[in-house]
């Protein structure tokens, strides 16, 4: 028999760890290879591990056909389903398979809505002259929706939180980071709040090992923490301040006018005493008027 395995195929789900394959290999060895490999044609779908170890040790296998795959996206599709049902896959691993799938659904119902959008002029002058012609029976079935994060999360069988960190850790992560989180070395939670340090303090952390991880994503909640407790207060600085600075204008303002209203005053008060004194009349020497 002639099975082709296709590399990006064998690589497109993460491989096991030593000590699981090391398992399996253990397992296959005692009790033989139980489940059939699946092919496309000649093409090996899964069961890669488990043809690798029979070819070694030169043991027989069955083999089962897919008839149902008519692309590539229906292979991944397929595979991508298998692996979310396994009890084996982590958290991570669910998750980002779910991504995935979400990337491939995407495609195909842009791809479904665009073809039947260019057919159906034609499918209407059909319908004209045969009335007969059903038009809405030519329109193609909906894929599934995991446009929402709570869909993806049910496909996953995940939380939408953890779904909310994946993505943090895939769009952030360094390549050493996600190793850790792939080898069970750090958790979703603490993962994500590492994931938004630069990239060179990423690796420096990975790379010293499991608890200066733990300490670096202390350290980036520790930092969160504090500004989110002396936000309230900057925020209500801030709005006290436009209206502290209009209030000190208008006392200088108005300290200035009394000031200016007091000087005036005194001002009339010496006018009057003058107009007071030239306004008397004449007295002679005892004081009698003439």
């Amino acid at each position: 028999m002639n099975i082709v395995v296709n590399e990006e195929l064998k690589a497109y789900i993460d491989p096991l760890t030593p000590d699981e394959h090391d398992a399996l290999e253990r397992s296959i060895l005692a009790e033989g290879c139980r489940d059939a490999l699946v092919l496309w044609g000649d093409v090996l779908v899964d069961g890669h591990n488990r043809y690798g170890i029979c070819q070694k040790h030169g043991l027989p296998f069955q083999t089962v056909q897919n008839t149902h795959f008519q692309s590539m996206e229906d292979v991944h599709l397929w595979m991508i389903d298998q692996h979310l049902g396994r009890r084996s896959v982590s958290d991570f691993q669910r998750g980002v398979l779910a991504l995935r799938k979400r990337e491939i659904v995407a495609d195909r119902r842009a791809r479904a809505a665009a073809t039947f959008v260019a057919s159906a002029p034609a499918e209407e002058t059909q319908a004209e002259a045969d009335p007969s012609t059903d038009v809405a029976t030519t329109s193609v079935a909906p894929a599934e929706d995991l446009s929402s994060r709570e869909a993806i999360a049910r496909a996953a069988r995940l939380s939408s939180s953890q779904v909310v960190m994946i993505e943090k850790i895939q769009k952030q992560a360094a390549p050493e980071l996600v190793a850790a989180v792939k080898s069970g070395t750090i958790s979703l939670n603490a993962a994500a709040a590492v994931a938004t340090l630069p990239a060179e303090e990423q690796v420096a952390a990975a790379v010293a090992g499991k608890d200066e991880l733990k300490q670096a994503a202390k350290r980036v909640r520790e930092a969160k923490r504090k500004t989110r407790e002396e936000t309230p207060v900057k925020a209500a600085d801030e709005a006290a301040a436009p209206s502290d600075a209009p209030a000190a204008d208008e006392l200088q303002t108005l300290r200035a006018r009394v000031a200016e209203l007091t000087a005036e005053n005194e001002a009339l008060r010496q006018q009057l005493a003058q107009l007071r004194g030239s306004d008397a009349p004449s007295t002679g020497g005892d004081g009698q008027p003439f």
